[in-house]
């Protein structure tokens, strides 16, 4: 009798232990897995319904819960909540937030190219935008510029890479993007200001 109550409590003793290491072990990151992939599946649903504002909330949250280590999916997010920024008004802030995503992808030898290409796309967007924004302020050329310029070479590099890889559709996409980054930087700020502010 004495025995059977020993191994009931070890028994039990080692389901609690069990339990306690699920909690804070390894259940503990499948449970904050779980939660970041509902606030990205929000993201998704609210980005399909033009709901820019609660799309961005949604990549914050599933960022805030991601645990550590998840660093190429947190870069995902970014991305995503970044596109997402242009599309509601916030460029300025989507702008920084791409330059140092690029950054890193490019310094990180193990990061996935087809995501840094995808950053460096958005990254150019935001460029090709900037410009336009500064010159219809009226900002001198030395301030607006560099970042055309800058656009013009990340278009000029992704359609040049997406060439090698024989992907014609992106390469003809990008080479017409960069045709239009040479042409804003080209054009009279007397014809800029008479043509409609381009869709983000």
């Amino acid at each position: 009798m004495a025995f059977r109550i020993l191994l009931l409590t070890g028994w039990l003793l080692l389901g609690i232990a069990g339990a306690v290491a699920h909690c804070y072990g390894p259940g503990v990151t499948h449970s904050k897995l779980d939660l970041a992939a509902q606030h990205i599946g929000s993201a998704e649903k609210s980005a399909a319904q033009q709901d820019y504002a609660t799309t961005i909330d949604q990549y914050e949250a599933a960022l805030k819960v991601l645990p550590e280590g998840y660093t190429a999916q947190a870069r995902k997010i970014r991305l995503e909540k970044a596109k997402a920024q242009m599309l509601n008004k916030q460029l300025p802030e989507a702008h920084t937030d791409l330059r140092t995503m690029v950054d890193e992808l490019t310094a990180d030898p193990t990061a996935d190219q087809k995501l840094l290409a995808d950053a460096r796309s958005a990254q150019a967007n935001s460029q090709y935008y900037m410009t336009w924004l500064m010159r219809l302020e009226g900002q001198g050329r030395e301030v607006w510029e560099p970042e055309a310029e800058s656009a013009r070479q990340n278009y000029k590099m992704l359609a040049e890479e997406a060439a090698k890889k024989g992907d014609s559709t992106a390469s003809k996409k990008h080479g017409e993007d960069l045709e239009a980054s040479i042409r804003l930087a080209r054009i009279d700020l007397s014809e800029l200001q008479g043509l409609p502010l381009p869709s983000q």
